[in-house]
């Protein structure tokens, strides 16, 4: 019989729901745990503290999403324009608006990503501090233990750590493990073997199955869900890549140019009469009257071929092309030809 797996219990220290709030590459790893949350494979522990925290660098993380992108792209595009290759330098240029225009685009995703971290926390229990937890905490710092090994105050990380402690030695069922995932190798990890491994320290909290340290969340959920997280990773690689600036701007000033070109085809009219004038030749185009042009029989005659009415370039009622005559107005057309040729005739007299 096929065993159900394991349901881990993972705390998630500040700094990293930091960078996933602030970094837009990791708008993947913060979608599969969200899918893992929703799932069931993963429960957040989540203490008061993180929340505290995270709530104080809120407004920061949406300011500095753009903020140290947008001072870095200004100093490199006045250097390109002062010192930059002049056969290069629009290239460079070209490439550097376009980031800088995608940049609002960072801003929304910064913001994103806090909405949905909220959410989450929203939805998790929150972990209250008890006076246990903060006693120990102390303790830590009168002992100089880790996290306070490195002269400061590292009161809220030893609150975290302490909290993760009570978490992983509460009674809970048979298949529920633990894990600890922190960016904070400093004061967590151990400052002489891999920083992979936990600080000796803090070491008493964790094993090789029941209770994990990770120092990454990617890591973690690949650990906790395989095949889940690689297919999640594969939906969560692809995305439609916004239109770069040049692009928007080609594409304006080609639809602009037919834009232009639709409403000024009557441009091509007054090109016309160049052609007509080159075929025939000026000195056999008038300008005559319309008695000169015979107009008057060339009207008749063209009607009497059944001719179409349409308008000339200069606003005469013209014929178009004659249709074939049928067999049913063919009697039609002879009778009127034959009366144009009798009022010629008395006209002429």
């Amino acid at each position: 019989m096929k065993s159900s797996p394991s349901q881990f219990k993972i705390l998630i220290d500040t700094c990293v729901w930091l960078d996933l709030a602030k970094d837009y590459r990791q708008q993947g790893i913060l979608a599969a745990l969200e899918e893992l949350i929703r799932h069931g494979n993963v429960n957040l522990i989540l203490p008061r503290t993180v929340i505290d925290e995270f709530g104080r660098n809120r407004a920061r993380i949406i300011e500095e999403s753009s903020r140290s992108l947008s001072g870095t792209l200004k100093r490199v595009k006045e250097a390109v324009e002062k010192f930059g290759d002049p056969r290069r330098k629009a290239i460079v240029l070209d490439q550097l608006n376009d980031v800088d225009h995608r940049l609002p685009t960072l801003v929304d995703t910064a913001v994103g990503n806090v909405d949905r971290i909220e959410k989450l926390f929203a939805r998790t229990p929150i972990a209250e501090i008890s006076d246990k937890v903060k006693l120990r905490a102390a303790q830590r710092g009168i002992e100089k233990r880790a996290p306070f090994h490195r002269q400061r105050n590292g009161i809220d990380d030893a609150i975290l750590i302490e909290v993760y402690a009570d978490a992983v030695s509460t009674k809970v069922p048979a298949r529920t493990r633990f894990a600890f995932v922190t960016h904070n190798t400093k004061d967590f990890s151990h400052p002489a073997a891999s920083n992979k491994e936990p600080h000796p320290d803090v070491a008493a909290c964790f094993s090789q199955r029941r209770s994990l340290y990770f120092i990454t969340l990617g890591e973690a959920l690949r650990r906790i869900a395989p095949a889940q997280f690689a297919d999640l990773m594969i939906e969560q690689e692809w995305f439609e890549e916004p239109r770069r600036l040049t692009e928007i701007v080609d594409a304006i000033d080609e639809l602009c140019t037919k834009i232009w070109y639709n409403r000024h085809q009557v441009t091509r009219e007054k090109i016309e009469p160049a052609k007509v004038e080159k075929t025939y030749g000026l000195k056999n185009l008038g300008p005559w009257d319309d008695f000169e042009w015979g107009y008057a029989k060339r009207q008749a005659v063209r009607t009497s071929l059944g001719a179409r009415r349409g308008v000339g370039h200069a606003g005469y009622v013209i014929m178009g092309p004659p249709r074939r005559a049928t067999g049913s107005n063919r009697l039609c057309l002879i009778a009127a030809a034959m009366l144009i040729i009798a009022l010629s005739m008395f006209l002429s007299r």
